[in-house]
């Protein structure tokens, strides 16, 4: 900002008070100015956040500003307020009262260059005098952003600047919509691959097995059950001619439409939504696809500078050999989905919503998917120690013959620990291929949530915004669910740990569950 360009006109700013000295934004950066919400504290943030809060069905971060500009902390009264203020996105700086809104000459305020304050000089912008001595410390709402919420900052100077972006508002995601390719990207083979998502009905784990059909043919495993449903269920190693392996708890089922149905499509795993500028995805090119030659792909997406590269199926293509479409419909009854049905299959189904379970951490609510959940055990009464594992690997127990490690999410998130209590659960999930327990403080329930409801967390931290990636916010409840991203809450390094230690362990006698 230049602070020539703020004081060159009669500017009006809101006052405030903290630590009994007196403070301003310029007037133009200000929404709007609330008492102190009530908020949902957020593991993984800047010290200086409070937490996040519901305004009229938005989620707002609130900051400390106090703890942005190094002062000491106090508690909050019937006097403390929220400036909400314009940061890209929302954010709202609680201080400890609001004093007036003031229309200022700019004669009368000197630059902050020659100015000493007993607070940070990097977010001064100038002082105000008035004729009675008094003076006014104009605060620089960018630099309070920046100093302490970076990845805020970026995203309201610019949001369009990464290759594959997350969208934070809704009016964005209207935006970009139309120069961007919205893909889910899944692993085969070590090799990644995608699909547009229009053509991904839904993603749902793989059983432990699929009922073969007698003279099956050359792709189909045979068929699953979903949701009262027969599906027909593809490998795609089949259809890329690798070796079929025996299904894993990672492995997922990409549910596609084709013309006459739908089929799921067995992947090794599925990594993450994409959301790809159109520049940034090229037609495969001509020598691989010359006379007579037919592939799967249809273009390939050029990420991270051209060190990533994903290659973008077509679901048409993968399926347009009339051989394969009749092994399909061999496996379609009565009782199989079709595109006349697909309407009541959504309706049966999830449709519009999300399936999540909840539990709780230190009084706050959070989520993760439910297809990400293999079980949720009690916390047996001892666990086997790990001598030089990370700080928050409680030990190891005995699952049914498999070692198990065993996470305290509570020391994970930043949180402080607790003492061990009959409320407490394990719930296992899946990371790396490696089964992974998290102790809860408990498990609330399975959650049924609209996908209206859930938007992008703000990202006000790198590792906040890689492990708590979304909140369903739920005013008429008065709720606020943070949603875990399961595969990030072990780094690469953690789960490899994890994974050495099963193997390391796995012949040793262990605490049975």
């Amino acid at each position: 900002m230049d602070d020539d360009d703020e004081f060159d006109e009669n500017s009006d700013y809101v006052t405030f008070d903290m630590l009994g000295e007196r403070y301003a934004f310029p007037m133009r950066r200000v929404q709007e100015i609330i008492r102190m919400p009530a908020v949902v504290k957020v593991p993984l943030g800047p010290p200086s956040l409070e937490g996040l809060a519901n305004l009229r069905g938005r989620v707002l971060p609130v900051v400390s500003l106090r703890g942005c500009c190094a002062m000491e902390q106090t508690g909050h009264d019937e006097a403390t307020r929220v400036i909400v203020v314009d940061g890209g996105v929302p954010l709202g700086f609680v201080v400890d009262r609001v004093s007036s809104v003031i229309s200022i000459d700019p004669q009368q305020v000197e630059p902050a260059e020659s100015v000493k304050q007993a607070v940070r000089s990097d977010v001064l912008v100038g002082v105000i005098k008035s004729g009675d001595g008094e003076m006014t410390s104009v605060l620089d709402v960018d630099r309070l952003i920046a100093g302490q919420f970076a990845r805020l900052s970026e995203k309201g100077i610019s949001r369009d600047s990464s290759a594959v972006t997350r969208v934070s508002a809704e009016a964005d995601a209207d935006a970009d919509l139309d120069d961007t390719l919205e893909l889910v990207s899944f692993a085969v083979e070590g090799q990644e691959y995608a699909l547009p998502i229009d053509q991904v009905q839904e993603i749902v784990q793989a059983p432990e097995s699929v009922s073969h059909v007698p003279n099956a043919g050359s792709r189909v495993l045979g068929v699953i059950d979903l949701r009262g449903r027969l599906l027909p269920v593809v490998s795609m190693r089949r259809v890329f001619g690798l070796p079929v392996t025996p299904l894993e708890p990672q492995n997922r089922i990409v549910v596609v439409s084709i013309d006459g149905g739908v089929v799921g499509v067995v992947m090794d795993t599925v990594r993450e939504v994409l959301r790809v500028p159109h520049q940034l995805v090229a037609p495969l090119p001509a020598v691989v696809t010359g006379e007579g030659r037919r592939t799967e792909v249809e273009s390939v997406c050029r990420l991270e500078d051209g060190k990533r590269l994903v290659s973008v199926l077509s679901v048409n293509r993968m399926f347009d050999s009339p051989e394969v479409r009749d092994e399909i419909a061999d496996y379609r009854g009565e009782d199989v989905l079709d595109m006349s049905d697909e309407q009541d299959a959504v309706d049966d189904g999830r449709g519009d919503e999300e399936l999540f379970v909840v539990f709780r951490l230190d009084d706050e609510e959070y989520a993760v998917d439910v297809d990400t959940v293999q079980e949720i055990i009690r916390v047996p009464a001892a666990l086997i120690r790990v001598p030089k594992s990370f700080d928050f690997v409680e030990g190891l127990v005995n699952l049914r013959g498999t070692v198990l490690p065993v996470v305290d999410l509570r020391t994970r998130l930043g949180l402080d620990r607790s003492e061990r209590d009959d409320q407490q659960r394990i719930v296992v999930l899946i990371i790396g291929g490696v089964r992974t327990g998290f102790i809860v403080d408990s498990v609330a329930e399975v959650a049924r949530i609209g996908r209206n409801v859930l938007e992008p967390a703000p990202e006000l931290s790198a590792e906040q915004a890689r492990v708590v990636s979304r909140v369903a916010n739920l005013p008429d409840q008065q709720r606020m669910l943070l949603l875990v991203q399961v595969d990030q809450l072990l780094a690469a390094e953690q789960a490899e740990f994890a994974a050495e230690l099963c193997e390391t362990v796995a012949d040793e006698p262990l605490v049975g569950v």
